[in-house]
């Protein structure tokens, strides 16, 4: 892992440039790289640390972030990402399941390490501290590496692991997908082909290293590509978005739905003009609307892209002009080279035909760059990812296909309403409520109903100092009615601040699914 991601590349060239919100900037070159990933290797053998050891981090976005991982790759250990916007809760389950041996940690997120209520008991781990004064027990990151350089890496071949991420919990409880060495092909055809990034672009993926878009494609597949790619610590903001776009020239930018909605709800613009080529989008359906946005303010059209943390990307609106073409509105795509994407029938695993709504899996048989083979200690969730005979991945989203091979989003499977008859997938109403002036974000449920079984219910969030008219709630369902069908429109509008969502970006409508409930006992 560390000859393929550092080593054989040129030392003197540049691999990450970090950005801080203060405006500071530093470039960390592949031979910095090398040398304190092996120092900080060195350091981290000596606490014992080995070839198929998990080791965490729960660091934010720079160098130290990006030397600890080579650092653990280096011994042939498995690496373990921790979200910093987790609680001590989240990340006490994620190490104790992971059996995590070493936890490194940056100084502000060390309190969330102390044995209680919230973690557990007392941990078996060792945790490294990147502050420079630390607590009895701690061990300085700083010290490990004074150590010597030098040591040879370590080979685990293409089926060992390299990391061990856990999916987001929106379908259920956390469950731990390994990543092999051989995932890397999978991630190089994204990077190349879907995001179409080319030796000459200034690369930002603004997504957060500790999920598996912003691990996969803004360090691991850079790393392997010998490609610079852009990490800026600290949280999301729209000024510091538009700033960055502008004063760094970015030419290839990708992020999750929710920062290009921000963008396009905010009054704010930066002074200058982007200087984007090509412009990704992933995590959640992107809205029609924000394509339109996103051509005529960023001037390049946003291209959504589709994936899942146990795949990587497998279906998107690709870059590369080999693969590139047409987009179709509201689609996320086509299959990415290397992967074979159908449409399943909802009741029996048969392909369905074109144009009909069915659940979205992934031919095993004709996709050579899977590399998922099911959750760790997870038999029970495995089986009801695969079918019976093992051929077909269920990614258990509801989609639709045309007859060119553009896939349509509609919904997670739990997430369908299936009202009088008629399967309505919530994208199709969230895009249409979007389409209003008024509104930033939207997200739509379903909602018990003693005629029908199951009505729209929609959560509304309007731009930036907006207040709703005493019309909108009607206006918002007419749109509906208008732009996807009159039985389709929601029954009850709630305006609120912000919606639910996941630390990586992702409306939990569950939360909403009770919300409503609530709403309606109420009253």
């Amino acid at each position: 892992m560390a000859e393929l991601l550092c080593d054989r590349h040129d030392a003197g060239a540049v691999a990450f440039t970090v950005l801080d919100r203060d405006g500071s900037r530093a470039d960390l070159t592949f031979g910095l790289l090398r040398e304190r990933s092996e120092r900080l290797a060195a350091g981290l053998a000596s606490l014992g640390v080995g070839r198929g050891d998990r080791v965490a981090t729960l660091m934010a976005k720079g160098g130290d972030l990006v030397t600890a991982q080579l650092a653990i790759w280096r011994l042939g250990a498995v690496y373990l990402p921790l979200f910093t916007a987790f609680g001590a809760g989240a990340i006490g389950d994620r190490l104790r399941q992971a059996n995590a041996r070493v936890v490194l940690c940056d100084g502000p997120e060390r309190h969330k390490l102390e044995p209680g209520t919230e973690l557990g008991p007392q941990p078996s781990w060792t945790l490294v501290n990147t502050a420079e004064v630390v607590g009895e027990g701690d061990v300085r990151f700083a010290d490990l590496l004074d150590f010597p350089s030098g040591a040879a890496p370590v080979a685990v071949g293409p089926d060992g692991a390299m990391m061990v991420l856990y999916t987001s919990g929106t379908t259920g409880s956390p469950k731990g997908v390994e990543v092999p060495v051989r995932a890397l092909a999978s991630f190089e055809s994204y990077f190349v082909y879907g995001l179409g990034v080319s030796s000459d672009d200034i690369y930002w993926n603004a997504a957060d290293p500790g999920w598996a878009y912003g691990l996969y494609y803004s360090i691991v597949a850079p790393l392997l590509l010998g490609r610079c790619s852009m990490l800026v610590a600290g949280r999301f903001t729209v000024e510091d978005t538009w700033r960055i776009l502008t004063e760094y020239g970015v030419t290839n930018f990708a992020a999750a739905p929710t920062v290009f909605r921000s963008l396009r709800a905010s009054p704010h613009r930066g002074d200058g003009t982007p200087a984007l080529r090509r412009v990704s989008s992933a995590g959640e359906p992107l809205n029609p609307d924000v394509v339109e946005w996103s051509a005529e303010v960023l001037g390049a059209a946003v291209h959504d892209h589709y994936g899942q943390t146990e795949l990587g990307m497998v279906i998107g609106n690709s870059h590369h002009p080999s693969v590139s073409g047409q987009m179709r509105p509201g689609s996320m795509g086509t299959a990415l080279p290397g992967w074979t994407a159908e449409i399943l029938h909802s009741d029996r695993d048969e392909v369905l035909g074109a144009g009909g709504l069915g659940r979205l899996a992934i031919d095993v048989s004709a996709s050579p760059l899977m590399w998922f083979e099911g959750y760790l200690d997870r038999p029970d969730a495995t089986a009801e990812r695969f079918s019976a005979d093992r051929r077909w991945y269920l990614t258990g989203d509801i989609a639709r296909r045309d007859e060119d091979g553009f896939f349509s989003f509609s919904s997670r499977d739990d997430d369908v309403i299936i009202m009088a008859g008629y399967r309505i997938g919530p994208f199709d109403i969230e895009s249409a409520l979007i389409g209003h002036p008024l509104v930033a974000e939207a997200a739509c449920v379903a909602a018990a109903d003693d005629l029908r079984g199951e009505v729209v219910e929609a959560f509304v969030v309007l731009r930036t100092g907006m207040e709703p008219p005493g019309e909108l709630t009607r206006d918002l369902q007419d749109l509906v009615r208008n732009r996807y069908g009159a039985h389709a429109y929601p029954r009850r509008v709630h305006f609120v601040a912000e919606l639910p969502k996941t630390p990586s970006g992702k409306v939990q409508r569950a939360l909403l699914r009770r919300r409503a409930e609530i709403h309606r006992a109420s009253n």
